[in-house]
């Protein structure tokens, strides 16, 4: 968050209680860092130790094989593991909210592209891809993003099998094709053609346009739960059928589960020494 953003919220409310943090959503100790400060800021400035809202917006389009310092590769770390390991770890503050709470997922329309997966630990990580000849940058995108709605849909299930999908609800969603620097590693004569035919079609959105569904994701009533925002105006689409594909999120849940339980235990071994 700027300074500037927080400066005009103090203006349109001098209670608010406004604090900034970074967060590597690459890297689990980041993620463990962020919790604490966190937990530490809400107890020193006397609020609920709780969480109302978490949207899940960070991403990266990298073109070359980069690894986290676990050993994954960085565009499924940040887009994908790091999601799923931020929110499992701050569920129980989202679960501790006085009033109903949510996490919203920003996916992409670029995950229609793929009709099959695999979600074994070796793909889910990325180790996968980073041995290949090539590295498939465009292909890892689609399937993080593939990854973060198949993961959104199995939580939503999961807190409806315990009653709980009134008190902590789920959304994904799709911003669409918007203008922003995410495409900064492309080649740039590839860059500017995408984008130039976006814009022909009337498909490219300015990031003020593009924020729409993920305000309505945040704002609907919180009865709602497991659907998918698309375009602003509280319009709500059906994502591809690969991503409703419950065996294969059930499948995905595990691995994700398996390497969210490695990380935690390399960082136990970290902080014991």
């Amino acid at each position: 968050m700027s300074w500037t953003v927080m400066e005009d919220i103090r203006r349109r409310n001098k209670y608010a209680h406004i604090k900034s943090f970074q967060v590597d959503l690459s890297s689990f100790q980041s993620i463990l860092k962020f919790k604490g400060s966190l937990q530490q800021w809400l107890l020193d400035s006397d609020l609920n130790s709780s969480v109302q809202l978490l949207i899940n917006n960070a991403g990266i389009l990298a073109t070359s094989s980069r690894l986290t310092a676990e050993g994954y590769d960085q565009m499924m770390g940040t887009n994908y593991i790091g999601a799923f390991c931020l929110t499992k770890i701050l569920l129980p503050l989202l679960e501790n909210s006085p009033v109903p709470s949510r996490i919203v997922n920003v996916a992409s329309f670029t995950h229609r592209t793929l009709s099959d997966i695999l979600v074994d630990k070796e793909t889910v990580s990325g180790k996968h891809f980073s041995r290949l000849k090539k590295y498939p940058y465009a292909h890892i995108y689609e399937y993080s993003k593939l990854c973060l709605l198949l993961f959104s849909y199995e939580l939503h299930r999961q807190f409806g099998a315990i009653g709980k999908s009134h008190q902590v609800s789920v959304m994904a969603v799709d911003p669409g094709a918007v203008k922003t620097n995410i495409m900064r590693e492309v080649p740039t004569l590839i860059s500017h053609v995408a984008l130039f035919v976006l814009n022909i079609l009337g498909l490219l959105r300015l990031p003020e346009n593009g924020v729409r569904s993920i305000i309505d994701a945040a704002l609907t009533p919180p009865e709602i739960s497991g659907v998918y925002f698309f375009g602003g105006n509280g319009r709500t689409i059906n994502s591809s059928a690969l991503s409703y594909n419950t065996k294969l999120a059930k499948e995905l849940w595990a691995t994700s589960c398996d390497l969210f339980q490695e990380l935690e235990q390399a960082a136990f071994k970290d902080t014991s020494f």
